[in-house]
């Protein structure tokens, strides 16, 4: 007789809080992607903003934790009013990140970072998702004009002094990466970006893009044998949480899935997390794809 497998999910132990997550734009978004995997849109107030100050006395709890760096996301985050100050505020704590399609940025925002930056001990990067290398290969997934509007928002981050991380979902075949990489690669140059930053992601199959793909198959679920001798610090869940407007949840993946609240204060979501959703697999498979890579290199 063969060996008998496990049906059980295994769980992951939050070894030690490096990174801390805002789900600063809720899940209002000025557009609408067709593989957003918490279907965000113009209308989609499932989950709301936080404030300035939800942020702050977050950003002081963090402290005792050791977390190491902060990533803001939504929605769209720059739909948050407060968003240059809570970007102003965390960068007296720690590097921030903030993930943004890009299409509403503004010259004086821009400005007011900048300045911020330079005068803290700690970074600012700005990660900007397009999909596609043109308006014929973007606009059908992210909405009509999408494509000029991240361009001009990347082409205003570069010319205030960042370097932005274009991040793109794989929605084309594997055997045409290298080519599609390339014309990203010269797109960006052709507008001004001279040495591009490309992070290439997979798509998640929950919320819109579920609705695109029929979503993950019942055996793609990561089990007990698969975490046999694996290196658990590739999941995002091993070293990170997520504040959203209902409290502390698992990630910025999950956020919708039943379980993910894990309580209201750090301390109540250092638990263990039972990784037994189909997106679970997708990092299992890519590492923690949400955060940024370490010693993110330039493509030229």
């Amino acid at each position: 007789m063969g060996k008998k497998t496990s049906t059980q999910a295994p769980s992951v132990a939050l070894s030690h809080l490096d990174q801390l997550w805002f789900q600063v734009g809720g899940t209002l978004c000025n557009i609408t992607c067709h593989h957003c995997f918490i279907s965000c849109s113009p209308t989609n107030r499932n989950f709301g903003f936080l404030s300035l100050e939800q942020v702050r006395q977050r950003l002081e709890e963090s402290v005792s934790h050791g977390v190491k760096e902060y990533y803001f996301t939504g929605g769209e985050p720059f739909l948050n009013r407060e968003m240059v100050a809570i970007l102003e505020e965390t960068l007296n704590y720690g590097p921030a990140t903030v993930l943004t399609n890009g299409t509403i940025l503004k010259e004086p925002w821009l400005k007011s970072l900048r300045k911020a930056e330079q005068k803290s001990l700690y970074s600012l990067e700005f990660r900007v998702s397009i999909d596609g290398f043109s308006p014929e290969t973007n606009d059908p997934i992210r909405g009509k004009n999408t494509f000029r509007k991240a361009i001009q928002g990347v082409t205003k981050l570069v010319k205030h002094g960042f370097l932005p991380i274009i991040t793109a979902a794989r929605t084309w075949p594997i055997q045409d990466e290298e080519e599609i990489l390339q014309a990203f690669i010269s797109t960006l140059k052709e507008h001004g970006y001279t040495r591009p930053r490309l992070k290439i992601l997979p798509t998640l199959q929950i919320g819109a893009e579920a609705k695109r793909t029929n979503g993950y198959l019942q055996d793609e679920r990561v089990t007990e044998e698969m975490m046999q001798d694996f290196d658990t610090s590739q999941l995002l869940c091993e070293h990170s949480r997520i504040i959203t407007d209902r409290g502390v949840q698992v990630c910025p993946i999950l956020i919708e899935e039943e379980g993910s609240q894990l309580g209201q204060t750090l301390n109540e979501s250092k638990k263990h997390f039972s990784i037994r959703h189909g997106a679970c697999f997708t990092c299992y498979q890519y590492g923690a794809i949400c955060s940024n890579p370490s010693g993110q290199a330039h493509r030229e």
